[in-house]
């Protein structure tokens, strides 16, 4: 059950908002969507802030082809910093948002959200803080993309994956790192061959963390 407390163990910059204002929105604007859902595109107005109760969504850029690059994921208890931004600026949204797993989530409408900006000091502090660790990140991102070879972000992609072996496709792959899947499926064939991984359906077992290493920092 989601009552007020959940959402404060969640948003704790959310205490000082007068509790008959976030129970006034429960449970009408609390939202239950499937894994696939997609949230928001791009050029799409911006119909609240959502508050992530439980799961996580990917946001992500298409170029006309089709290709995606992954630009960062919302978490529980994290801010969508594109949704700030469409919010803030009254714009539409300039990205797209896909949920990665079931979620949960409470969606504060977007005059709350202005009237939280306004007055509640804490909400604003946690959304701009958020914003400038999002940014930060989204450079890294950028850096990478523009100057690090890809065999090296595939190496350092699969050794941050926690499960093992890696229960992923060579599209999806792709589609994080901003590639194509002929590419990674190519690269991915050189790993085994220099017996880095093991390559199984939708699966790959990282066979030596030292070897993958050393191309991650090549």
């Amino acid at each position: 059950m989601v009552d007020r407390s959940t959402i404060l163990a969640l948003y704790p910059s959310l205490a000082t908002v007068p509790s008959d204002t976030i129970e006034a929105l429960l449970p009408a604007a609390l939202a239950t969507v499937p894994a696939g859902t997609r949230l928001f595109a791009e050029r799409e107005p911006c119909q609240g802030f959502p508050l992530l109760v439980s799961g996580s969504i990917r946001v992500v850029k298409y170029a006309p082809s089709g290709r995606e690059l992954l630009l960062y994921r919302v978490e529980r208890g994290d801010s969508c910093i594109i949704t700030s931004s469409c919010l803030l600026g009254r714009t539409a949204y300039s990205a797209s948002g896909i949920a990665e797993t079931p979620l949960v989530f409470l969606m504060l409408p977007a005059a709350l959200f202005e009237r939280l900006i306004a007055e509640c000091a804490p909400f604003r502090d946690f959304v701009f803080r958020l914003f400038s660790e999002r940014i930060a990140e989204l450079m890294q991102l950028v850096e990478e993309v523009a100057f690090t070879r890809l065999d090296r972000r595939l190496a350092r992609l699969l050794l941050a994956r926690s499960d093992d072996p890696v229960v992923t496709t060579h599209q999806q792959l792709a589609d994080e790192l901003g590639s194509v899947r002929e590419i990674v499926s190519r690269l991915l064939k050189g790993f085994a061959d220099q017996g880095l991984v093991a390559l199984a359906r939708e699966q790959i077992t990282v066979l030596d963390r030292e070897g993958l290493k050393a191309v991650g920092a090549a």
